[in-house]
């Protein structure tokens, strides 16, 4: 076994996680949300009650598993830009290619998946938290990428309105899945909103954090 093949006990962790998730997301769907209890996930996913909080510490994120992921996303993009791309250059890139893939970050899901949190404060409000975690964690990285301190009001500002791009789109594609959109038109609609929206920023951020060539 190499270091980078994951040991058994990771893989046994993984499943028992994934296997949670699917569980939650079921019922969920079926149930509701808020009518839901940790019990019924554990006793769907047969574990225990303890297995499922140690896997998911907030009951919001046995829906919305990607959480990580959507709060990271965003300043990893900044961190691993290609020498000579501006942030925003790569966050376009970034962004255009999630939509062409129908990335469930980018908030393609299916409808009752999406009914789900709609429907839930709970999880709507979850939701923002996630996207204000990422807008902080794009604001830090654009601070780092500029050698600035770490709450410089440049890199905020520029943070907010990259960041506001990313949870239009993610919001449109919901709606439209609600309306009961394919995700290939969905796709087809948000990307020309993308392209405009990134274009008007061009002018103020085209320029901003650049990474300096190798």
């Amino acid at each position: 076994m190499t270091e980078d093949t994951p040991n058994l006990r990771e893989l046994n962790k993984r499943r028992t996680r994934d296997a949670i998730s699917r569980a939650a997301t079921g019922l969920f769907i079926e149930r509701g949300f808020d009518r839901t209890t940790i019990a019924e996930v554990a006793a769907a996913a047969g574990v225990a009650k303890m297995t499922v909080t140690n896997h998911f510490p907030r009951k919001e994120d046995l829906l919305l598993d990607l959480h990580e992921e959507m709060a990271a996303r965003l300043a990893r993009t900044v961190t691993e830009r290609t020498p000579g791309e501006s942030a925003l250059a790569s966050l376009r890139r970034k962004c255009l290619a999630a939509i062409d893939r129908h990335d469930p970050v980018l908030g393609f899901s299916g409808p009752s998946f999406a009914r789900t949190i709609t429907e839930s404060p709970t999880l709507l409000a979850r939701l923002r938290e996630i996207h204000e975690q990422s807008e902080d964690a794009l604001a830090a990285a654009l601070a780092a990428a500029t050698d600035s301190p770490p709450a410089d009001f440049t890199a905020r500002v520029a943070a907010g309105l990259l960041a506001a791009v990313h949870r239009a789109l993610f919001a449109e594609a919901f709606r439209r899945i609600l309306a009961g959109e394919k995700h290939a038109a969905v796709a087809a609609a948000v990307r020309p909103a993308a392209v405009r929206a990134f274009d008007q920023l061009e002018s103020a951020l085209g320029r901003y954090a650049i990474r300096p060539p190798a």
